[in-house]
């Protein structure tokens, strides 16, 4: 693909090193046996197997300011010593050298009228003196005391009904009462479109829960106005309609690991009821140990219960509108929502549950957005797998951009990216999803340093075509389980490049230290400040509280952990205080060494067991840990833990990102000499396949894009889109060449360096045909 239009590749500049590779602080990254935890939701009322979302009518429909000014917060107060948008510590903290700009934390619960106002601040009454002053003067004195307190009280009452009447006079003004039916937000039994902590929320399903937001967040709902971007998480975090700034505003997310994308230990009890089924090529073990196993081993249940159903049931309940309340609720203004390639489509051969999962994905954006919620959405696995993880669909081998399908895979991976871009890159989602991952932890130490880089370069190209320079989501890189440092420089004048990092100890040697040990590693090992020099926005995709890697299949199912006895680290509901704050505090010092520009938990929730009916893998759950004291209930509290350890910041983040790294001035123009050695694609090579990469196999440009449904609302006012952004882009999709055979894409051995075509390929057995994929075409 060629460079994107609109960029400049300038004459000046520098490429990225290709060192060896670095060795975290814990163990050797390529050697991890598990770089991330091993391989839920309203029913689907609102959008029908079309896609489209019916809504009863609300007549008024808010802006920004409206939801501002109709919701008044109770007077709960806000951490004394919280002086800066980040913390609750001082400004003359060690690391505070980048704070210093930042404004004062708005009381995260305050009052719309200030002590000050009500008491009459310097001028607040004296007792003493009123006794000993003249009648006249101690009456004129009262008089204006009380006229003070009245006007007060006046502006007090106006500040709190005022906004009231208005939203309900304006909510029914222009219906006469004679004739037709109420036009109250049925997602509300009040009717209002907005609401904040102790709000009624009524869901699609008829299901009722109290908002609970002691931040001073709100919610927006409007079937009239469904993109409606006035939604404030909390109080200090910018509502999605406005700009969030990454050198003051600071990421504090959670991934919705396990929903779309399934795990193991995420959720045990869908893999638990098929570790003993009949051996089959496609089960040869028995056991179902990742989603492609599980989906065969649902698929061939037959049983009253079985079927791949079971999927789409799980999407249903594992998480719920509920959920994105509760996280707004928990303090946490992003969640990381990850998406498999299956969500668009599958291809022959291929049991993953195909295009259901999309249902889901819009739900999720309805449902962050409504909270005000931003979201780094990531294409979480890749034909063949990128990883050989659980978590890619398919545990095994790697054959992205490795292997005899390496290319192949990686034709059809850039398709999906493209497909998604182009959904999210709208209007209508540009301002809730703003960060957008091209791809999941791709393994680099297999793949090749080379061969992924030029892979980035070919994906920025492809988004910045789509967007446009300086609009559109961030693009979020992995950095490949390399560590930061040998992403120095990369790209450098590209617009908006995020590198993404994933730190674990879990997975690492060396476990069995004491508790008080872990907080100060985490100090020491996550800073990501460095990197904000070096490369740019550096935020951690993935962490999590766990200490070792005890929980059920936390390393794979059937896998037992490295640690030993795990049975006081299982039994959370018997954990002692000491234990919880032991948790607590190596989790409030990771999210300290990683809080600028910010992190995203791994996991928010961890599904129960079946064999035991409890969780059995408590670390990894946030919502578990917050409900039982591991987890803190103010994130910012975590900012300065690592001061009270002793822990310095190794590179204070004394200044603010170059322009060019925040869409600004220079934004888009990449130095030729930084891209000069990436430009040819294909990669010339391929590791782990015999021959030339100009001799292996690859797909042809002859199918239409697939384009993804839109959710449509019947109430609204406004367009829903059509799926695609650009309506430019009329490239085509790859799909295999016509009256050929290819390898196994997903474990081809080195040695298939060809495919067959022509009169070989008549006398050989053939796959089922590539799919009838159409753009414009709703699934």
């Amino acid at each position: 693909m060629s460079h994107a239009s609109g960029q400049v590749h300038s004459a000046s500049g520098g490429g990225i090193d290709s060192p060896s590779m670095t060795v975290s602080p814990f163990a050797d990254p390529v050697s991890f046996e598990h770089a991330t935890p091993p391989s839920r939701s309203e029913n689907w009322h609102n959008v029908a197997d079309n896609y489209q979302t019916t809504l009863s009518p609300a007549p008024h429909t808010p802006s920004s300011t409206d939801a501002d000014a109709n919701f008044l917060v109770p007077p709960n107060h806000a951490h004394p010593a919280r002086l800066d948008s980040f913390s609750s510590i001082p400004n003359d903290s060690a690391r505070n050298s980048y704070l210093a700009s930042t404004p004062n934390t708005p009381d995260p619960s305050r009052a719309l009228l200030n002590e000050h106002a009500v008491s009459g601040g310097d001028s607040a009454v004296d007792h003493d003196h009123l006794t000993s002053a003249s009648p006249n003067r101690s009456r004129r004195r009262l008089w204006l005391i009380l006229l003070g307190v009245s006007v007060a009280l006046i502006v007090v009452v106006l500040a709190v009904v005022l906004p009231v009447v208005f939203v309900v006079v304006k909510k029914h003004r222009g219906s006469s009462g004679a004739s037709g039916g109420s036009t109250a937000n049925p997602h509300s039994p009040t009717g209002a479109t907005t609401g904040g902590d102790g709000s009624s929320v009524t869901t699609a399903d008829g299901t009722t829960f109290t908002y609970t937001n002691k931040f001073g967040g709100y919610w927006v709902d409007d079937p009239r106005d469904p993109y409606n971007n006035g939604a404030r998480a909390q109080s200090f975090t910018p509502s999605l309609n406005e700009t969030w700034d990454y050198t003051r505003d600071q990421t504090r997310g959670v991934n919705l690991g396990g929903w779309l994308v399934l795990e193991p230990f995420i959720v045990p009890a869908l893999f638990e009821k098929y570790q003993n089924v009949t051996p089959n090529p496609a089960i040869p073990g028995g056991q179902a140990v990742d989603e492609w196993t599980l989906s065969v081993a649902m698929a061939n249940d037959t049983s009253d219960g079985g079927g791949l159903g079971q999927l789409e049931d799980h999407y249903k309940t594992f998480i719920t509108e509920q959920d994105f309340a509760k996280i707004a609720g928990a303090g946490l203004n992003w969640v990381r929502l990850p998406v498999p390639y299956w969500a668009i489509e599958t291809w022959p051969g291929e049991p993953f549950l195909a295009k259901t999962a999309w249902k889901y994905v819009l739900l999720a954006l309805q449902w962050a957005r409504k909270y005000g919620l931003r979201v780094y959405l990531e294409l979480h696995t890749a034909p063949g797998s990128q990883n050989g993880y659980n978590h890619s669909g398919r545990l095994g081998p790697i054959n992205f951009l490795n292997g005899p399908m390496g290319i192949a895979n990686a034709q059809r991976t850039m398709d999906y990216i493209r497909v998604l871009a182009e959904f999210i890159s709208q209007p209508q989602y540009k301002d809730v999803v703003q960060m957008f991952g091209v791809l999941n932890e791709p393994l680099l130490g297999i793949i090749g340093r080379d061969q992924l880089e030029r892979f980035y370069l070919q994906s920025y190209d492809m988004l910045r075509e789509i967007t446009g320079i300086g609009s559109g989501a961030y693009m979020v890189i992995h950095d490949g389980f390399q560590g930061l440092g040998p992403w120095k420089d990369f790209l450098p004048g590209s617009d908006r490049i995020v590198l993404d990092t994933h730190p674990y100890i879990a997975f690492g040697g060396g476990l069995n230290q004491p508790l008080d040990y872990w907080p100060t590693a985490a100090c020491r090992a996550f800073q990501v400040n460095q990197s904000n020099v070096d490369f740019g926005i550096t935020i951690t995709g993935e962490f999590s509280a766990a200490i070792n890697d005890c929980g059920l299949w936390v390393k794979g199912a059937g896998v037992q952990p490295s640690f030993g006895d795990c049975t006081q680290w299982n039994d959370w509901q018997n954990w002692t205080q000491d234990m919880k704050d032991g948790i607590k505090k190596f989790a409030m010092a990771s999210m300290d060494a990683m809080h600028f520009p910010g992190y995203f938990f791994w996991t928010w929730k961890v599904g129960n067991s079946s064999q035991t009916g409890k969780v059995e893998s408590p670390f990894w759950s946030y919502q578990l840990g917050l409900e039982n004291g591991w987890i803190p209930d103010d994130p910012r509290d975590a900012v300065g833990i690592c001061d009270t350890l002793g822990v310095q910041f190794n590179q204070p983040f004394t200044t603010q990102f170059q322009p060019w790294q925040t869409g600004g001035s220079g934004a888009g123009t990449i130095a030729a000499t930084a891209v000069a050695s990436l430009s040819q694609y294909p990669p010339p090579v391929i590791s782990n396949a015999d021959g030339p990469a100009s001799l292996l196999p690859q797909y042809t440009s002859i199918s239409p894009e697939p384009t993804l449904p839109v959710a449509t609302y019947s109430a609204a006012t406004a367009s829903s889109g059509d799926g695609w952004a650009d309506p430019s882009d009329t490239a085509l999709a790859v799909a295999p060449v016509p009256g050929c055979i290819y390898p196994d894409a997903w474990n081809a051995p080195a040695a298939s360096t060809s495919f067959v075509c022509g009169a070989a390929a008549a006398a050989t057995p053939a796959p089922a045909p590539a799919p009838a994929l159409s753009r414009r075409i709703s699934m």
